[in-house]
């Protein structure tokens, strides 16, 4: 966790930042293949739930169609400042964007003004995943203390459900470290913990349904795509899981360790590693499909838009990669090690890198370089009601296009 703490102390040394900088367009390093674009576009956002889970969907797509959200920005609207950091993206709905900074707090923030509309709720403890929203409440988990941390003051972790309206807290659990950000679905909450289970709460009242014990630390969001819990653990396997009664429906075991969590799209799951590789396996029976090697860890979860799977790697290099065959659309070198999960907003794909601390934005049909900010670090975009909210090293950005 030492990249943690020294990225947390780095925001807290660093103070307000500089704005948000513009440079030209670039090419990609590699040769291109272009893509025969045939899946269809992504979902159209909702205006009550514009993004209302840590990737987008809960088949943690991290893509969608925002009409009219695309570079070139007009300069900042706001600029809020966490003060802490941001390893996680905002939510967006019930008129707010939610979210968790590394220190615990959860946050609602108005996306007309940039101004906290409370105070805003303090876990006691750490939180290193996005909320998700539904039935018109907010559910977040957080992680107790792993090692000295400024922010961890319990040893457990946390899941609490707050009504999105009036910020009242509606129940609370004790529950295992959890650094899965949680996923809603017709009343039920999903998540994992680091004691190896994936578990699942009635939304209303907080009332444990099901618990699955995976014989691995879960640190990953789970997915879930018609009527299936997708999840990979820290002891290398995939599962796949019945999200009506957490009864096993398939595993694969043998990989390297699963920090990321998958995306589920067109009967593929697809899951990177931190032995350097990206999988996708079937949704039906979980046999491989195919195996992509990077030259580093694959902390940072996919995004798919149109059959092209998006990742960034540690060893520097942003990857697109055919979702049907597992061979290299394109490549681009970023010069830093990318550790966040990428958004495709209206076809442009948008990852940050750790050092230097960049969020770039490319073309994903082709690999082209559109824009860079010289701010970014882990998941650098949500959108949500005509804006784009850029995440930077513990601050947000709302831009709008010219």
């Amino acid at each position: 966790m030492k990249w943690r703490l020294a990225a947390a102390a780095l925001v807290l040394a660093a103070g307000a930042l500089a704005a948000v900088v513009l440079i030209g367009r670039g090419i990609p390093t590699h040769k291109v293949t272009r893509p025969r674009i045939t899946t269809p576009a992504p979902k159209r956002q909702n205006n009550s739930l514009p993004w209302p889970t840590y990737g987008f969907d809960n088949a943690r797509t991290r893509a969608v169609t925002a009409p009219g959200l695309r570079p070139p920005f007009r300069r900042p609207l706001w600029r809020w400042h966490a003060h802490n950091l941001l390893e996680f993206p905002p939510v967006a709905g019930y008129g707010m964007l939610y979210d968790e900074s590394f220190n615990g707090l959860l946050h609602a923030i108005d996306p007309a003004t940039g101004k906290e509309k409370w105070p805003p709720y303090d876990s006691h403890r750490c939180g290193w995943s996005s909320p998700a929203l539904g039935d018109g409440l907010v559910f977040a988990t957080f992680i107790g203390s792993v090692s000295p941390t400024p922010c961890s003051q319990l040893p457990n972790g946390g899941l609490v459900a707050i009504d999105a309206h009036t910020w009242k807290i509606r129940w609370s659990r004790n529950i295992a470290q959890s650094e899965s950000s949680p996923l809603f679905s017709h009343g039920v909450v999903y998540f994992g913990t680091t004691d190896g289970f994936v578990h699942a709460f009635a939304a209303a009242t907080g009332k444990p349904l099901w618990s699955f014990d995976t014989g691995g630390q879960v640190k990953g969001s789970p997915a879930l795509v018609r009527g299936r819990i997708f999840i990979g653990t820290y002891g290398g396997t995939v599962f796949a899981l019945d999200a009506s009664t957490g009864h096993e429906i398939w595993h694969q075991g043998g990989y390297g360790n699963f920090y990321a969590g998958p995306s589920v799209v067109d009967g593929r799951v697809y899951l990177g590693t931190i032995s350097h590789h990206v999988y996708a396996f079937s949704t039906r029976t979980g046999h491989q499909l195919w195996d992509f090697p990077t030259g580093g860890y694959v902390y940072a979860s996919t995004a798919v838009w149109r059959g092209i799977v998006l990742v960034g790697s540690y060893d520097g290099n942003f990857y697109a990669i055919n979702g049907a065959s597992g061979t290299e659309r394109w490549q681009f070198r970023a010069g830093g090690a990318i550790s966040g999960a990428a958004s495709v907003i209206n076809g442009i794909v948008y990852f940050s890198t750790l050092s230097p601390h960049r969020t770039y934005a490319l073309n994903a049909s082709s690999g082209h370089l559109i824009k860079r900010w010289d701010d970014g670090d882990y998941s650098p975009a949500v959108a949500a009601g005509g804006r784009f909210f850029l995440i930077g090293l513990g601050q947000i950005y709302a831009l709008t296009p010219r």
